[in-house]
């Protein structure tokens, strides 16, 4: 089942304080994703683009945990 947007967001909003608290050093290539950053003038928003957004932090801090 697909997570709703506000789901998304919820878990995006959550992975991002824990990076930003415990892994600040992180925080920079947040800011640097792709999805931070689109290529799109008026890019949409929703539940696919956020997903993959979640995901892609999630990866980021697993690997960054197990090198450290």
């Amino acid at each position: 089942m697909m997570d709703t947007v506000e789901a998304l967001n919820g878990k995006i909003l959550a992975i991002t304080i824990l990076i930003n608290e415990k892994y600040p050093e992180l925080s920079k290539y947040i800011e640097e994703m792709p999805i931070t950053i689109p290529d799109e003038v008026s890019p949409e928003i929703n539940a696919q683009n956020l997903k993959v957004y979640y995901e892609s932090l999630d990866i980021m801090l697993k690997a960054y945990v197990l090198e450290h």
